[in-house]
């Protein structure tokens, strides 16, 4: 049996607090989400705004595999707006619980929720949409009026049925129990929509499918209104690898889509998330690193490959010698067993002091150590910035690379970002760099502080990271940078 999946990023994800997408952003989204394989695209609420309208109308126009659907509420302009935007479907939902029923109809019993969601459904038929019907906050509404609402809307013809935990208050037994009862009382799809208030959507929407619930809802990254949805990345990888059942998507694309909807969201991932945090594919401890290196499987439950990543070994204080070892190699360097102990022992105190050791710092104690004169390629002669109330930043840089000058000009949301900008344009005929992630903390208190910069930088499938510390985050910014281009070209 195939599931289908309902990918909600761009609907309920977006409901996010402080998110807020572009068209472009949206039909870019759309189109990862396509390539990677996911059924359904809620593309967002057509009603809402006028950018939401024509972003589901252009999102439709793009000729996508997947089925292009809105959310509506069952109201007749909700889905004119819907059907005029040219999407193929409607998630539409009714308020199930009583805490929803009364907010959203008072005065109203739930008979009049029932007639008004059939009235729905049939004009929904009548403006030529697939109907996906939900009842919403059914987790907290008696159970019985929930089969009696869904069935009024699988008997209405809508295609789907969906069972909305819209406040995550479900639990394992619970949502299995719930979807075998539904599974036996409704004929046509069943659908799960899990909210992670609890910490459980995942695992939630994992055991509504494993009871035979035949579509789940589900954002990238977890995105969505308070404590966010269940994640579809995870919720991939935990059928396939832990329960054998296999979806129609292309794992190795997991990660792009990750990262193409956390930088236009600029909702951070956090290093440990399952599946795409930074952390999940890197490992600093020597016990582990000396295993993984013999045999991956040690400490890794599936190849970082499998989802479009790459492992990564880093130093610090519970570095052991397979890493040095592992670095040196990459470096192109050898130390004799003296000169590797005290390249470890160096390493181990810099992390001791609370500092995280980064590429840069490796490579400055291996050639130390090593007596190791290396020539940068790239160095900064001059540098200007300007900036100002109703200016927009603008940054002028001077660089020799490999002895040749090169002089670049480029304008940035704030100084910061248009020196690095400009630095990236300098530099665009040698490589194609790009800015991963970027961490600034004050050292010190004051508007004189000193302040620590780490940036990651990427070329091809190479990533590295360095460190800048200055009083001026302009100038430590622009030093990370630059001690990160010169490892990368």
């Amino acid at each position: 049996m195939r599931i289908l999946v309902l990918d909600t990023t761009l609907r309920d994800g977006e409901q996010t607090p402080g998110v807020s997408l572009t068209v472009e952003q949206k039909v870019m989204i759309a189109e990862t989400l396509d390539s990677l394989g996911v059924d359904i695209i809620e593309a967002g609420t057509a009603i809402s705004s006028r950018g939401d309208f024509e972003a589901i109308k252009q999102i439709s126009e793009r000729g996508l595999k997947a089925e292009i659907c809105s959310f509506a509420r069952i109201k007749k302009e909700d889905i004119d707006s819907a059907a005029d935007a040219n999407a193929d479907s409607i998630f539409m939902v009714a308020p199930s619980s009583d805490y929803h029923i009364h907010a959203k109809f008072p005065r109203k019993e739930k008979e009049y929720v029932i007639e008004k969601s059939i009235e729905a459904i049939e004009y929904a038929r009548e403006r030529g949409l697939i109907v996906e019907f939900g009842a919403e906050d059914a987790s907290r509404a008696d159970f019985e009026f929930v089969i009696s609402l869904l069935k009024a809307g699988e008997e209405s013809k809508a295609e789907r049925l969906t069972f909305a935990d819209t406040v995550g208050v479900l639990t394992p037994e619970k949502t299995e129990e719930i979807i075998k009862r539904l599974k036996k009382e409704i004929k046509k799809p069943v659908a799960i929509h899990c909210h992670d208030d609890f910490g459980l959507a995942t695992v939630n929407t994992v055991y509504a499918v494993k009871s035979g619930a035949d579509e789940f809802h589900a954002t990238i990254n977890g995105i969505g209104e308070r404590a966010g949805n269940a994640a579809l990345e995870e919720i991939a990888m935990v059928l396939e690898f832990l329960y054998g059942i296999k979806l129609n998507i292309n794992k190795e694309k997991l990660y792009q889509a990750s990262k193409l909807v956390e930088k236009f969201t600029r909702v951070v991932v956090p290093p440990n998330k399952p599946i795409v945090g930074e952390n999940a594919f890197t490992h600093e401890s020597g016990i582990h690193t000396s295993a993984l290196l013999k045999d991956s499987r040690t400490y890794e439950p599936i190849s970082p490959e499998v989802i479009g990543r790459k492992r990564v070994l880093v130093l610090g204080k519970h570095a052991g010698r397979a890493s040095v070892e592992a670095i040196l190699k990459e470096l192109g360097y050898s130390a004799n067993q003296q000169q590797m102990d005290e390249i470890l022992l160096r390493i181990k105190e810099l992390g001791d002091r609370g500092k995280r050791v980064t590429d840069a710092d490796v490579k400055t104690i291996v050639e130390t150590v090593l007596q190791i004169k290396s020539e940068k390629k790239v160095k900064l002669e001059d540098f200007a910035i300007v900036t100002g109330k109703n200016t927009t930043p603008m940054a002028s840089v001077r660089l020799k690379i490999d002895g040749e000058e090169k002089i670049e000009t480029a304008i940035g949301v704030g100084p910061v970002d248009a020196a690095i900008n400009a630095i990236r344009r300098a530099v665009k005929s040698y490589a194609d760099i790009k800015l991963v992630s970027y961490h600034v903390e004050a050292i010190t208190g004051g508007t004189d502080a000193l302040v620590d910069v780490v940036i990651q930088l990427k070329r091809g499938n190479r990533v590295v990271t360095a460190r800048g510390a200055r009083a001026d985050i302009v100038m430590a910014s622009v030093e990370a940078f630059l001690e990160g281009l010169n490892m990368l070209i």
